[in-house]
């Protein structure tokens, strides 16, 4: 029975995390979801202001918090090894859930493009950022970093074990094209309101925060072979090259995964 529930809660959690990233399409480009980030009734500026950042407040602490090894050493102590990735899914889904029914829209334009083939090519930049996002999750391991691979394994009663660090892809040309697509995706639209830009700011620059800590905690886990990762592929920009050694990081073994993973699943 303990089998069968983990396994339905895996499931549960990934269909969460799926209807969170679908409906973020539609959230940030403004189409098909009934509530979007400039859609709704505006109220006063400071109150959505406010409203909107302890939205994205709670989602970086979660993320930040969640994802970190001394917390993940004491979560396992409360729920099981194996959901313990399931549960960070879903959290977070929820939470972006949160987020897409209290937005509050402040729809003050900052740009708006009204040329055919600048908006088609800012569109086409928006959709590029998605797919960036999706493909690079396949090119480490999707369900491992959404939590099905360590249910699975554990209804087939094998045990879990980290997957061998490789840089496939996208990776040999940048170290985050996860947060990079996410990035283009946020920034990428024809038409800037106020409410847009707040979250296209803050989203990026909790990424470039955030990423600190994750590469803090993968040298810890990786050692030299991540340095050396480090030191030959740029962060985000693929046609920079890194030439000069970055800041060194101390190294000690923390039971983490293989590589960078994004900081929204």
């Amino acid at each position: 029975m303990g089998k069968v529930l983990t396994f339905f809660y895996g499931i549960f959690c990934y269909a969460a995390f799926l209807f969170s990233f679908l409906y973020a399409i539609g959230f940030v480009g403004n189409m098909v979801v009934p509530k979007s980030i400039d859609s709704g009734a505006e109220s006063s500026v400071a109150g959505s202001l406010i409203v909107n950042l302890v939205l994205l407040g709670l989602f970086a602490v979660q993320h930040t918090v969640m994802a970190r090894p001394g917390f993940k050493r004491w979560w396992t102590k409360i729920v099981p090894a194996q959901v313990e990735r399931s549960t960070f899914v879903v959290v977070a889904s929820l939470l972006l859930i949160l987020l897409y029914w209290q937005w509050r829209p402040m729809t003050a334009a900052i740009w708006s493009v009204e040329h055919t083939a600048g908006e088609a090519v800012l569109m086409g930049l928006f959709w590029l950022g998605w797919v960036t996002v999706l493909l690079s999750t396949f090119m480490i391991n999707h369900f491992d970093l959404f939590g099905l691979r360590q249910v699975y394994l554990h209804v087939g009663d094998q045990e879990y074990h980290h997957l061998k660090f490789t840089t496939t892809g996208l990776y040999k040309h940048v170290r985050h094209p996860i947060m990079l697509g996410f990035i283009i995706a946020f920034w990428a639209t024809p038409h800037m309101s106020s409410g847009h830009l707040l979250f296209a700011v803050a989203t990026t620059a909790y990424i470039i925060i955030g990423v600190q800590f994750e590469e803090h905690d993968l040298h810890h886990f990786l050692g030299k072979d991540y340095e050396d990762y480090r030191r030959r592929v740029p962060m985000f920009i693929p046609w920079r090259r890194t030439t000069t050694r970055e800041v060194p990081l101390t190294s000690s073994p923390l039971p983490l995964r293989r590589r960078p993973r994004p900081l929204s699943r």
